[in-house]
């Protein structure tokens, strides 16, 4: 009964932030399951093909993945040299 009346006050501390990351990486999630997935699945007919496309685009989420950390690491690295010349 405890864990159940402190369940609200855990909801309270989610920050907005994390709201948005979160409903971010939902939509993003969901633009590659439309646009990348479920094309790549539907080209082919045999399971196999399937699976091996199954596969492949998931190495493009990945990647894509990795590139968003990585630049998005760049950005934080080198935020004060960014901010110094874009002002």
């Amino acid at each position: 009964m405890g864990a159940v009346s402190l369940l609200p006050l855990a909801l309270q501390k989610i920050e907005n932030e994390y709201v948005l990351f979160g409903a971010a990486g939902l939509i993003s999630l969901v633009a590659f399951v439309a646009l990348i997935f479920v094309p790549a699945i539907s080209s082919y007919g045999r399971i196999w093909e399937k699976a091996a496309a199954g596969f492949l685009s998931l190495i493009v989420l990945v990647a894509l993945i990795l590139v968003g950390v990585v630049v998005g690491l760049a950005v934080v690295y080198y935020y004060n040299d960014l901010a110094e010349l874009l002002s």
